[in-house]
């Protein structure tokens, strides 16, 4: 890819290490709905509260990654955290045969797979601060190309152990610890804009004070949680739609597959929306909640698997414009305090991934596919609300810096 010839050696590293460990997550993620209703003889509801349980893990994961990149450093966050996240993973086979065990160990996985992302991100942020943006999308890129690949493997691994989706799973988050390790200590000496040296004093303002500036995360926050509750259709409403129309589990990899192939190969689109009408990040937030709002209308009109098709081409080009907008947005406008601010918006918007499972799940038990589909146009269309909101209150704030000025 020619655009990487830009990069230095240690960019493009990074990238593969990131496809690495994006492979072995994809080849666990998309099937645990399915093992839990399948292999463990669950229903669809109690499948959603592992999820929750899982999501629980991550909001707090999210919260102590962003609050502790500056007392831990990043090299112990980050590899600790990966490295804890591979041990869990590592005793999934032999808690699952204990239904509460289980639970905990996902609850596990979900606190230290998510430690570890804010820290990544601001990590990227504040090392390649002039071109965050750009690479904040070319990581996107990459770890979905790792997604497609897992996913192409998923159904079939399935098909003969959900146990060795989850071992392999274990091995690449492990690589991807020996290879922060070795990497963060390569470059350890190298000063990096936005992160204080241990011995250089520094006031560091208070967790509560910093949340008081909410126009930076709550309103953004609050969009990508309900976008993530109606997010969950495709886990407790699509999944088991398919199990229940007696179609092959390849088809539900299948969706996924085309998910990481349209996020490489659909990025001219997105470039092309991004010139003509969501030229900012915020704007690229509520194009976003719009494209998503699009997929799960035509999951209610269209119950059919061409429509299932057409409807995830929709919501990944959602996906791909508010990916890279949130940390870039929050990279930009936090500077030094950007690893707090991506801890906490990245924990209120997993709160979606807790409620929107045992929503699903619930409605999904009831009455099938179709409640699903339209509590997933609901949530969207609030986040549209929420989007629109917050690119108005720091349009505001910026008016009033210039006024200031």
């Amino acid at each position: 890819m020619k655009f990487l010839q830009d990069y230095p050696r240690e960019v493009k590293v990074f990238l593969i290490a990131s496809l690495v460990n994006a492979t072995g997550s994809a080849l666990m993620w998309p099937l645990v709905t399915m093992y839990v209703f399948e292999e463990l003889g669950r229903s669809m509801q109690e499948a959603g509260i592992v999820i929750a349980i899982q999501s629980l893990g991550g909001i707090a994961g999210q919260l102590l990654g962003g609050s502790l990149y500056h007392k831990l450093g990043v090299k112990r966050l980050i590899v600790g955290a990966l490295a804890m996240n591979a041990l869990a993973l590592f005793a999934l086979p032999a808690a699952s045969l204990n239904w509460y065990v289980f639970m905990v160990i996902m609850g596990l996985v979900g606190l230290f797979n998510s430690m570890a992302q804010p820290a990544i991100q601001a990590f990227v942020g504040f090392r390649f601060s002039e071109r965050r943006a750009e690479l904040f999308n070319i990581i996107y890129v990459a770890n979905n190309i790792g997604v497609a690949l897992g996913t192409i493997l998923s159904g079939f691994l399935a098909d003969i152990s959900y146990m060795l989706s989850f071992v392999m799973n274990g091995m690449t988050s492990a690589v991807f610890a020996v290879f922060f390790l070795f990497y963060l200590r390569k470059i350890s000496s190298v000063p990096v804009q936005g992160e204080v040296p241990r011995r250089t004093p520094h006031r560091e303002l208070s967790g509560w004070r910093l949340m008081g500036n909410t126009r930076i995360y709550l309103y953004m926050s609050l969009g990508t949680m309900f976008l993530l509750i109606g997010n969950s259709v495709w886990n407790t409403g699509v999944s088991p739609f398919i199990i229940s129309e007696g179609w092959s589990k390849s088809l539900y990899s299948f969706l996924w597959t085309l998910n990481g192939i349209l996020i490489f190969a659909a990025q001219p689109v997105v470039s092309l929306i991004k010139r003509w009408f969501a030229g900012t990040s915020n704007a690229q937030m509520t194009a976003s909640a719009v494209f998503y709002l699009s997929g799960y209308a035509v999951i209610l009109l269209m119950p059919t698997y061409p429509g299932l098709v057409l409807a995830m081409t929709l919501a990944t080009l959602g996906e791909m414009l508010i990916s890279p907008a949130t940390p870039a947005f929050i990279s930009e406008a936090a500077g030094r305090n950007a690893p707090f601010y991506l801890g906490l918006s990245g924990g209120i918007g997993a709160v979606g991934r807790v409620i929107g499972p045992a929503l699903m799940g619930g409605l999904f038990d009831q009455g099938g596919l179709a409640p699903t589909g339209w509590l997933a146009c609901a949530m969207a269309v609030l986040a549209v609300g929420f989007f629109v909101f917050h690119a108005y209150a720091n349009r505001s704030a910026r008016t009033l810096e210039q006024s200031a000025v």
